[in-house]
């Protein structure tokens, strides 16, 4: 029995660390993409059953679900030729000329607002609420963490569903943004990319590193997951008190109008986005038993492990 626990303990143990290690080998070593995909996410899994459940574990679980969804969404622009080959522009456009009455929404607001001048107080006001995304989920995961416990498992399996659904969307329908099909000369008029202007002015000879560093994918657009995850932040929050709500939906509705007039996304990637938020919390009981039953086995190994 003992070398069976020990066996657990180390086999477990390997898979976190190949969780960390294998994606950042990847290139290196041309690791198959389903390799990286199994071996970074069965850190979580891994994680479940060499410690036990407290508050700590599950802030390292989200942690961990969030480093997996980063490397992964990134594995598609490993070969960034064979993706172009896939990628998919036209219809975003054809469907916010629509949304727009014959115009993109993109170029409307930025057209409105563009006599205020490069760089202007709402350029950067709306450039940090599209950089406080990158903040935000995490602090809202941790507020319900500590502050409303017994609502976290929820929040954090919702959320990384959307996560993951998205990241799925990204790996089928490779879809450019705005910014990139402005410079491909296929939207009717030019589309500044704010983000960038603000960055550049903002950070200086840092910013390259900086944006190098989260731009991993920049075909990594439908749906718009800083939308989606923004919202279902809100909804959690919501559920949990009403400063929370109005926090997390001002916010969202902040952010929603920023990445369209920054050229981030299109309207119909926020409305893609919107969409998965709906389809995660009402097919959460489609998923609830096999849910279950992964919980039930990463338990029986818990148990097994420390016993």
């Amino acid at each position: 029995m003992a070398s069976y626990r020990f066996a657990i303990r180390a086999g477990a143990a390997a898979c976190v660390a190949a969780s960390v290690a294998v994606p950042l080998l990847r290139r290196r070593y041309r690791i198959p993409a389903p390799v990286t995909i199994a071996a970074t996410a069965a850190g979580p899994l891994a994680t479940s059953v060499i410690w036990p459940r407290s508050k700590a574990r599950d802030a390292v679980l989200f942690t961990q679900q969030m480093w997996a969804f980063t490397m992964i969404h990134e594995l598609p622009y490993d070969k960034p030729e064979r993706l172009r080959s896939r990628l998919r522009a036209q219809y975003p456009i054809t469907l916010d000329r629509i949304l727009g009455g014959g115009q993109l929404p993109t170029v409307r607001v930025q057209r409105a607002l563009g006599g205020l001048g490069r760089g202007n107080l709402i350029d950067r006001f709306l450039a940090w609420v599209h950089w406080l995304w990158f903040m935000e989920p995490h602090f809202a995961v941790l507020w319900i963490l500590v502050r409303h416990n017994e609502r976290f498992p929820r929040m954090a399996r919702q959320l990384a569903a959307t996560y993951d659904i998205g990241c799925a969307a990204y790996f089928l329908v490779p879809t450019a943004p705005p910014w990139w099909a402005a410079e491909e000369g296929l939207t009717e008029a030019p589309v500044r990319r704010i983000m960038v202007e603000v960055g550049e002015e903002t950070w200086g000879r840092a910013w390259p590193a900086m944006y190098g560093s989260l731009g991993g994918n920049p075909w990594a657009a439908m749906p718009s997951l800083h939308f989606a995850t923004s919202l279902m932040v809100a909804i959690h929050l919501a559920e949990a008190g009403r400063t929370e709500a109005a926090i997390g939906f001002s916010y969202a509705a902040f952010l929603g109008f920023a990445l369209v007039y920054l050229g981030e996304h299109y309207v119909t990637d926020l409305i893609a986005g919107a969409a998965l938020v709906i389809a995660v919390r009402r097919g959460e009981p489609l998923a609830e038993p096999t849910v279950l039953r992964v919980n039930r086995l990463l338990q029986r190994l818990e148990r097994t492990a420390h016993t």
